[in-house]
């Protein structure tokens, strides 16, 4: 009864709430902000019958600043929208709430301008749909939930938004994670040398045969949780592919300008789910900074003592730069760019890397090279991290430095894997998709076993050859991801195929014309274009067994001990580990961690042919002869000059 509570606002939901509040509390009613908030109110409602962003802002600004808990609620399409509770302080506020809400939403682009109008302008006195009958639904939710935050309870809206359908009147919950860019909610630091370092922690694994830190069942509990909502998640949806080989699922990461599918690909569903999103949130991290503010901007030259040399990681050629209307310029050491901080495991300390590199969603405005997620990961710890991002870009390196220098890479028999599993998925995707796949040992110099595979199609329709690739500690486990690559593009490359051959020929005539992903393997599907895997296709070749082909590796019950043994065989061959902390508040939340890994004379992958990535690698033409397939140092004349086929 001692509440004192405030009223901002004026139409029927407003008047609903404050006749029923004002019999059991003290309250303030006020029009808008223009009058005044009283300063003794413990608590303030924000209630129109429409929808007015300027409003809301309005609100966060001073009530952040004041120190006043509030909640809002107002009326817009056709829907009620009761929330959420905001805390000053806390992360979670109505700015956060109206990005996610917003994102989520099919029309976002429309959304956002109407917003930026309605901010402008004002909005409508009174929402279309806002019936009696459905502000007064509105109004007992709004009721509920402050009778709820009076009496100490905890809010049904902390962190989530009410969403009332004004005409059916079926009432939802919908959680949404407070955004890191927030300007009300960010706890952005700058990006410190300090904080740059990564001492390596233990990292106890799952199981003695794991290579994981934290179970599928922990965190299966938090993801969909969290992240997953079709209305205010990261994830706004979900899907599974019945017609794939094995049990694929999908989940959409909604960004501004498009939407992005991420999948996962295992045995089961559930778990194919949880690697989708797990994949989602990698991205997500990784696109730009989130929990670090870039604080270093300068050129290379002026921070060349303590920074990478961005030409030591690949960039493109004269040739290429002086293409017409080619997006990225030659990289200038006299020209100013942002820069991030690393950690250098071959040195030892913290090193400044482009911040283009680290986040490859950045706007920077001069780019000298084009960016994926390549070497990024996700972990249950940082050191878990680490190691699936070496192991990413391991994966792809060993691939392209297959392609581009027509490695006769060794045939592996799949048999002597002796491994059930494995058997059950070659015969699997052979019975189902009508694929036979065959193994080659990529391992490269540094002795991450690696394995390039090919599907070749038995049936008289859909694509001719499909290439993928694994790499992993453990030889099978590389196999395995291998296939389960290739059990994901099986049916749609097929379907693609049939659909595109047209397009097929004009690439496999003109490289030029591979300017996206799918082109690359769309390219490979045709039966003319296999001539240009004649050199790993080879079938005189003597097959080789698992065992013979790669070296019994200690095994270890904790993590850090693999990632440690995988860095001393980088360091023996002066390869620099260079790692960057991506993780994004939205996922340390629940204990995840992000990287991105750049490992300096790897081949770096990119898609679209302008956009290969060779000059600057020396690695590209010496590695050949130290695995002994070339007597001398190839030239870049010499290197493969058609697309990859990496899908």
């Amino acid at each position: 009864m001692s509440a004192v509570i405030a009223v901002m606002g004026e139409g029927l939901l407003a008047d609903f709430v404050s006749d029923r509040l004002s019999a059991d509390y003290e309250l303030v009613r006020r029009k808008d902000f223009e009058q005044g908030v009283p300063e003794a109110a413990d608590f303030v409602l924000v209630l129109q019958d429409a929808w007015h962003p300027s409003v809301h802002l309005q609100a966060e600004e001073l009530f952040q600043s004041n120190g006043t808990p509030w909640l809002r609620g107002f009326v817009a399409f056709g829907e009620a929208i009761i929330g959420p509770w905001v805390q000053p302080g806390m992360p979670g506020c109505s700015q956060c709430a109206d990005r996610r809400l917003l994102m989520a939403g099919r029309e976002r682009k429309d959304m956002w301008r109407l917003k930026q109008r309605l901010s402008e302008r004002g909005g409508a006195e009174r929402d279309a749909w806002a019936s009696r009958t459905g502000l007064w639904q509105a109004a007992h939710l709004v009721l509920a939930e402050t009778r709820n935050i009076l009496s100490g309870e905890i809010p049904q809206t902390a962190d989530k938004l009410q969403i009332l359908n004004l005409s059916s009147m079926n009432s939802e919950l919908h959680v949404f994670v407070p955004d890191s860019l927030c300007r009300f909610c960010s706890r952005m630091s700058d990006d410190t040398m300090q904080a740059a370092n990564i001492p390596l922690r233990p990292s106890p694994k799952i199981s003695a045969d794991s290579y994981r830190c934290r179970s599928a069942d922990e965190l299966k509990q938090v993801l969909a949780r969290d992240y997953l909502d079709v209305r205010t998640g990261i994830f706004n949806g979900k899907m599974s592919d019945m017609s794939s080989s094995f049990a694929d699922a999908s989940v959409n990461l909604p960004l501004f300008s498009e939407d992005v599918g991420t999948a996962g690909r295992t045995h089961s569903f559930a778990a194919s789910e949880l690697t989708a999103m797990l994949e989602g949130l990698e991205r997500y991290s990784s696109l730009e900074p989130r929990s670090k503010r870039t604080a270093v901007y300068g050129s290379y030259r002026e921070v060349e003592a303590y920074a990478l040399d961005p030409v030591k990681v690949g960039v493109h050629s004269k040739e290429q730069y002086a293409m017409p209307g080619y997006r990225y310029q030659p990289f200038d050491a006299s020209e100013p760019i942002h820069w991030v901080w690393g950690y250098s495991f071959l040195q030892e300390r913290p090193l400044l890397v482009p911040e283009q590199l680290a986040y490859y969603g950045t706007g920077a405005k001069r780019r000298f090279a084009f960016e994926s997620s390549n070497g990024c990961a996700l972990g249950g710890s940082l050191e878990e991290a680490v190691l699936y991002g070496i192991l990413e870009t391991a994966e792809r390196d060993a691939f392209l430095m297959t392609w581009y220098a027509r490695l006769p890479l060794p045939r592996l028999d799949p048999p002597t894997a002796g491994d059930p599993e494995l058997t059950l998925m070659l015969d699997r995707l052979r019975a189902a998709a009508g694929y036979d796949v065959h193994f080659y040992n990529s391992t490269m110099e540094y002795g991450i076993p690696s394995i390039w595979a090919v599907a070749v199609n038995r049936k008289p329709k859909g694509a001719k050859l499909i290439c993928a690739a694994g790499a992993h500690p453990d030889p099978v486990r590389a196999a395995k991801g291998a296939v389960h690559e290739l059990s994901g593009m099986v049916s749609n490359l097929d379907h693609s195929y049939e659909a595109n051959k047209q397009k097929a020929e004009a690439m496999f005539h003109d490289s030029a014309n591979v300017r996206q992903m799918e082109d690359h393997a769309l390219l490979y599907g045709l039966p003319s274009a296999q001539e240009r895997l004649r050199f790993i296709l080879d079938e005189s070749r003597p097959m080789r067994s698992f065992a013979e082909s790669f070296e019994q590796k200690e095994r270890h019950a904790d993590l850090t001990d693999d990632l440690k043994d995988m860095l001393l065989r980088f360091k023996r061959h002066n390869l620099d580990v260079i790692a960057v902390d991506l993780t994004a508040p939205e996922l340390a939340r629940n204990g995840l961690h992000c990287v991105k890994v750049l490992i300096p004379g790897m081949l770096p992958m990119t898609f679209g042919h302008h956009y290969t990535r060779l000059f600057g690698l020396e690695r590209v033409r010496t590695v050949p002869v130290a695995l002994g397939y070339a007597e001398r140092p190839l030239t870049y004349e010499e290197l493969n000059p058609f697309p990859h086929p990496f899908p």
